[in-house]
């Protein structure tokens, strides 16, 4: 059992089975009841299109909590890497989900945000993400009051952020370069998932949040299915959610990138 490093939640290995079967584990020790079983069926779920590359769990439990799943080569990008994972993607989030939400309900992420299944993203975006949010920043004295009332004034205005409507998309949820793994001939995986249904430019914002995805990636993906229109104004709105978990988490620069964002909302 080989010690992996990357991760700030949990601890990760390579271990080789009996049958010298190679595979993934990661354990945390204190984990709440279920931490790795949502997990499991995040992949699971979106694993189901057979759009875009994704780890099969071997096995999920609580007592200990464990997640196994397939060992991932590591490989090389080649030169339609970025643009394959950008159809790929578009193809996953095509793919839908039954509401904005999970239908398990089960919460997601390092702060256990809620996911009630929800009609609307704006519904969804305000009061799953926004307004937990601003509650665990007002706890934590993560972000000072008058951040906070810019967040709570711009939840109550969600909507006139959101877009066009647009039908569900079944979301990564958490999808920074971090957790896109290029392996053997250069195909792209994902893996840790905080699965949900939601807006897909919630991925794709989060996908620019912290850089690691090409150009052709994003042309690819516009090719396959072309964002509405203003959807780069929307950038900074969707990426609150990400910005504030990680002010919560980290501080620092994160206040400020929150900041930067509120202030082109209000």
């Amino acid at each position: 059992m080989v010690p992996l490093g990357g991760g700030d939640v949990a601890d990760a290995y390579r271990v080789m089975l009996a049958d010298s079967t190679t595979v993934f584990a990661k354990t945390k020790a204190g984990a709440p009841r279920g931490f790795f079983i949502t997990e499991a069926a995040g992949l699971t779920w979106l694993s189901e299109v057979d759009a875009v590359a994704v780890p099969v769990v071997l096995a999920v439990a609580d007592d200990p909590a464990v997640l196994v799943q397939e060992w991932i080569e590591p490989g090389h990008p080649h030169g339609s890497t970025e643009a394959e994972f950008g159809r790929s993607l578009a193809a996953l989030h095509k793919a839908g989900a039954p509401s904005f939400g999970r239908e398990d309900r089960r919460s997601t992420g390092s702060r256990g945000l809620p996911n009630e299944p929800s009609t609307t993203w704006a519904e969804f975006y305000t009061t799953q993400r926004l307004l937990p949010l601003a509650r665990l920043a007002a706890d934590s004295h993560a972000l000072p009051e008058p951040t906070i009332n810019q967040l709570e004034s711009v939840a109550v205005r969600c909507r006139d952020f959101c877009g066009p409507e647009e039908p569900v998309a079944r979301l990564h949820g958490d999808l920074w370069a971090g957790n896109r793994i290029i392996g053997s001939g250069g195909v792209s995986w994902i893996i840790d998932p905080a699965a949900f249904g939601g807006h897909r430019e919630f991925d794709l914002s989060m996908m620019r949040l912290f850089g690691g995805f090409g150009a052709d990636c994003f042309a690819a993906y516009d090719e396959v299915a072309p964002l509405a229109d203003g959807w780069a104004d929307r950038v900074p709105f969707h990426q609150l959610a990400p910005l504030i978990v990680h002010a919560i988490k980290f501080g620092g620069p994160y206040v400020a990138a929150t900041q930067q964002a509120l202030g082109t909302l209000v």
